[in-house]
């Protein structure tokens, strides 16, 4: 398998307020992760920075005006945009680079250059709604590059699956009334933002939730990939696996209560890629979400990427 990675510099300059758990010391674990020899054939690029005119592809023009009135002038200076959610003066060029990394990620695996790609991005994405930025989540990256790949590369069926521990309302909002997107998730409920209830189908059924209880472990997880994920995936028979790969369902995660391990996630990456092999030329692109422990982060996207490598 050959699998890039996308990085910025500028994804450390998101500045969130002290304590605030989504941070930059998060990347920056991960890529002492990274450093070890076994990842010494990921193919590392730096991200670039997309046109605001990307966001339009999941966004309406109002919102991507009012994140862009929200961005501070001052260095030091942070903005609360909502609840939880900020900005810094670079917060806007961080945002617009991750969404350049997920879409030059979705052209790799459409040209042949990599099978699969990771995206190393913050801040995350899935919580942002088609008119609302929330969730510390600001445009909708995995929403834009599904999109992007439809219309740049004509892909027919797109599948999102979201493994991050909260659920990915954004995207489901995005994608509601659209059938040729399947959107999956598995995630902690009741927990933030409430959304993402069995009975929330989508109009066309495109919409899959399977939802865990506090202190579920691997079984559960598991259990809910093998009874309700996969089977729609294979139904469905995708062209690309987008993946929303938030890492916040590891035990140590301080802001959910289920109890995963980094095999969980090792496990879950293997079967998405067995469904890419039958039905997506191996096409995969994994974007980072949540995990806000940074051993647990650390571990779990490492064996993440590592399975990605390996296949």
């Amino acid at each position: 398998m050959t699998t890039r990675l996308y990085e910025h510099p500028v994804f450390l300059e998101h500045n969130t307020p002290p304590g605030h758990p989504e941070r930059a010391d998060r990347l920056r674990s991960l890529n002492i992760a990274l450093g070890h020899e076994n990842f010494a054939g990921l193919q590392r690029r730096q991200a670039p920075q997309a046109n605001e005119d990307a966001v339009l592809l999941a966004h309406p023009e109002e919102h991507l005006f009012s994140v862009m009135r929200a961005m501070p002038e001052e260095d030091d200076e942070i903005n609360q945009i909502e609840s939880d959610t900020y900005a810094s003066p670079k917060s806007l060029q961080a945002a617009l680079t991750g969404i350049g990394g997920a879409m030059a990620a979705v052209d790799d695996v459409f040209t042949g250059r990599a099978d699969n790609v990771f995206v190393a991005s913050r801040p995350p994405g899935h919580h942002a709604e088609r008119n609302r930025a929330m969730g510390f989540c600001l445009f909708n990256s995995v929403a834009i590059a599904a999109r992007h790949a439809r219309k740049a590369h004509g892909a027919e069926r797109v599948a999102i699956v979201d493994w991050d521990v909260h659920h990915g309302n954004g995207t489901q909002d995005i994608f509601w009334d659209d059938p040729d997107v399947l959107f999956c998730s598995t995630h902690q409920m009741p927990l933030y933002p409430g959304t993402g209830k069995k009975d929330e189908q989508g109009a066309s059924g495109n919409i899959v939730n399977a939802p865990l209880s506090a202190n579920d472990g691997s079984d559960h997880f598991r259990e809910a990939f093998k009874s309700r994920v996969l089977p729609a995936l294979k139904d469905f028979s995708p062209d690309l696996i987008l993946i929303s790969a938030g890492f916040d369902a590891h035990h140590r995660d301080p802001l959910a209560q289920i109890n995963l391990i980094g095999e969980d996630f090792d496990w879950a990456t293997g079967r998405l890629m067995e469904i890419a092999d039958r039905t997506a030329g191996n096409r995969i692109v994994s974007i980072l979400e949540g995990g806000y422990d940074l051993e647990g982060l650390a571990e779990s996207a490492g064996l993440h990427i590592s399975r990605l490598m390996r296949g």
